[in-house]
């Protein structure tokens, strides 16, 4: 059995979790903080029969539990995670971890010294089309990876918007929405080590100064050099954010990740274009809990996510610092 608190519900992904409760009977839900009281409402009926409190530790005061799950205001997450480490539980946040090179030393310090584990949900990992890709690099289908180009438009819904989504609680564009495909990259290539140059700016909400709507980074990663753009301008009426694409270049084969349309297109040296058969995915946080249950680390841990997240804030600092080059190498 696991018990689980859940510290912030100040963004949607915080669904991730609870509705992972229908598919495992072994997680008890007992105890949820969030400080802001509308968000508290909008999720009543999700924590519906447990106690509900305005501040975390309070909450990690009355409850001994094993796990926390934290999806609260960006900048105030690090210290809900160092809070939740020392209280004795591992951690599952939503992306981003944290908005500050030095909250992540905080949670690392935290991790280190407590030994329990923080998972980033790194949802795209488990997207049928991941599968599929991760599977064929490892065979070597597309022979060495060289060249990696993604792009994750998204709608900003600008009304639907809390305040503090425009200000410096929100982190930037870069941490927030790119370490998706930062993490991708550097679970396709392994790679130690590499260096990342970022871009970021504000075209469309000039009334909002604080915020970039959009950015671009150039991440190399060991001999692979990849190029990931995310924004907030992708066209408000259309039926789905926009196109989620990740493309592969290899030495004998390329390949295209269309994660929205849930597509893998192939073609090699030795073979014309074929869309490649999709395994089954997984949920966005089912291999953590499965793998905490069966009492084994999950495949996002502390280090992938410390990693990830190290990265993609190095590309915001880059981007704030008009281009500078920041080198990253894995501890």
């Amino acid at each position: 059995m696991i018990r689980l608190a859940v510290a912030g519900m100040a963004h949607q992904h915080v669904l991730y979790v609870l509705d992972e409760l229908a598919f495992q009977p072994a997680i008890q839900l007992v105890a949820a903080s969030e400080p802001d009281p509308a968000s508290r409402a909008r999720y009543q009926n999700r924590t519906a029969g447990i106690a509900v409190y305005p501040d975390h530790l309070e909450m990690l005061a009355r409850h001994d539990v094993d796990v926390v799950a934290v999806s609260g205001v960006y900048a105030q997450r690090a210290d809900v995670v160092v809070d939740a480490l020392n209280a004795g539980a591992d951690v599952l946040a939503d992306k981003p971890l944290c908005t500050s090179l030095d909250q992540l030393a905080a949670i690392e310090e935290a991790a280190a010294r407590t030994g329990r584990v923080v998972s980033v949900m790194f949802e795209k990992r488990g997207y049928p089309v991941t599968l599929a890709a991760r599977r064929l690099v490892a065979d070597g289908a597309l022979g060495e990876l060289t060249l990696i180009a993604s792009t994750g438009p998204h709608k900003l819904r600008y009304p639907e918007r809390p305040a503090w989504f425009f200000t410096g609680d929100y982190g930037g564009i870069l941490g927030d929405l790119a370490v998706h495909d930062v993490d991708m990259v550097l679970a396709l290539t392994g790679a130690a080590s590499g260096y990342v140059v970022g871009s970021a700016g504000n075209r469309a909400y000039p009334e909002r100064p604080a915020f970039g709507d959009h950015g671009a980074m150039l991440l190399v990663a060991g001999g692979v050099s990849a190029t990931i753009d995310a924004h907030w301008l992708a066209p408000e009426a259309a039926a789905s954010n926009g196109k989620y694409v990740m493309r592969l270049v290899g030495t004998q084969g390329t390949a295209e990740m269309r994660w929205t349309d849930a597509e893998l297109e192939v073609c090699t040296h030795e073979r014309d274009t074929w869309m490649e058969k999709l395994p089954a995915g997984m949920r966005p946080a089912q291999d953590f809990f499965d793998q905490r249950l069966a009492g084994a680390a999950p495949e996002v841990g502390t280090a992938e996510s410390v990693l990830a997240t190290r990265v993609a804030l190095l590309a915001q600092r880059s981007a704030d610092n008009g281009g500078a080059v920041e080198y990253w190498r894995r501890r």
